[in-house]
């Protein structure tokens, strides 16, 4: 599962340095900032789009042969971007990289449950999930450096070393789940998977409004330097890390209530932000706050997916192509809203994105099995004994 969670970061890394770099692109591309900005939109739009597409095709190929060939087609997609000379060209390797992106996370899920007990497979999500939590705290702000220093080209060759150096690992530790992992389709139709693929969408929409321009928002309202940035950038990685290892500790027993929490929580943090992104100090204290409760709850979010669907590969897709959905929101919703109304205004929407969330979560607290993996017709203490008893057997 750590070996999985280094495939992770080498994605996330990938994703995530467009928004750290957006100046430098911007400049080196011939484009504007909220151009800049469209690419995470178009990243996200490939995930949501060709991730299930390509786990499809990769269905009848064990699991660890398709991260292989997941990795090659990533590879292809970051050296398209070294090499871009142009939009376009950009525009192609982000597709390229988004679809591989997102069936890496579906099967590298899906993979990582089947080694667990059923208890934990929230901690086992948030053990790969911690690949998505380093690529902020760490490669994120290596990008940033490395794209400020020698060429935002230099930042996607760095990539790709990395991939390669995964890929290797993938090679040599990995084995095949021993469980099955097929699912029916017909779990897409239950009101309680919908519900909980429309929450997920909006947790992670709410959190992209405001992350996907963390760096113009703090050079150009808060008034940080750009030297300044891939710092805080890095304390936030490290809130989201903290944040991904409390969330994982819950979501197996608290899957639910965790959830609405840390969403309510958002909310209250995004708030602060958007009130406050003129005063550094406030606005860095609510930043981190944003790092400890935004895509930390994907745990959680994993979890609650699981017990309304299955821990299928497909499913696990289609699980991360919806909250790719969030992240287009987020960052094309906000960069259409920065040219009339400022920089601000991506963080209102992901406020009022927070607060939809909640209403798509409240009604999973009707069931016990959804909320704490209690039989729905089990009674609330007995229940609550049986795991508890369940726990103490397995440690």
């Amino acid at each position: 599962m750590y070996v999985l969670a280094a495939g992770v970061f080498a994605m996330v890394t990938s994703e995530f340095t467009v928004a750290g770099l957006m100046p430098q692109l911007a400049e080196g591309l011939g484009t504007g900032i909220p151009q800049i900005g469209y690419l995470v939109t178009i990243f996200a739009a490939a995930m949501a789009v060709g991730g299930p597409l390509l786990t499809y095709a990769l269905l009848k190929v064990p699991p660890k042969s398709a991260l292989l060939t997941i990795f090659a087609i990533f590879l292809v997609g970051n050296v398209i971007a070294a090499l871009a000379t142009g939009y376009p060209m950009m525009v192609l390797a982000r597709i390229i990289s988004g679809a591989a992106s997102q069936a890496f996370f579906g099967i590298s899920v899906s993979m990582g449950v089947q080694f667990v007990d059923e208890r934990v497979r929230g901690r086992a999500v948030a053990v790969v999930m911690n690949g998505l939590m380093l690529g902020t705290l760490l490669g994120l702000p290596l990008a940033i450096f490395v794209g400020g220093r020698f060429g935002w080209q230099a930042a996607f060759w760095t990539i790709s070393a990395i991939t390669l150096v995964a890929a290797v690992l993938t090679l040599a530790f990995v084995s095949n789940p021993a469980a099955s992992t097929r699912s029916d389709a017909a779990v897409l139709r239950k009101p309680q998977f919908l519900l909980a693929l429309a929450s997920s969408t909006l947790i992670i929409g709410a959190t992209f409004s405001a992350f996907s321009f963390f760096t113009p928002i703090l050079t150009e309202v808060t008034g940080f330097s750009d030297g300044l940035v891939p710092v805080l950038l890095l304390v936030y990685g490290a809130a989201t890390l903290v944040g991904n290892l409390v969330v994982g500790r819950l979501a197996d027993n608290h899957t639910i209530s965790t959830l609405l929490f840390g969403t309510a929580l958002n909310a209250l943090f995004l708030t602060g932000f958007a009130l406050f992104t003129d005063i550094p100090s406030l606005a860095l204290a609510f930043m981190l706050g944003i790092g400890l409760v935004g895509v930390t709850m994907n745990p959680a979010m994993a979890v609650r997916i699981q017990r309304a669907g299955s821990t299928a590969p497909l499913v696990n897709t289609i699980h991360g192509s919806f909250i790719t959905l969030g992240v287009i929101i987020g960052s094309a919703v906000g960069s259409a809203l920065i040219p009339p109304h400022g920089l601000r205004a991506p963080v209102i929407l992901g406020i009022g994105l927070a607060i939809l969330a909640i209403a798509a979560i409240l009604p999973a607290l009707a069931s016990p099995y959804l909320r704490r993996g209690a039989p729905d017709d089990a009674p609330e203490a007995e229940s609550d004994q049986s795991l508890r008893s369940a726990v103490t057997a397995d440690a």
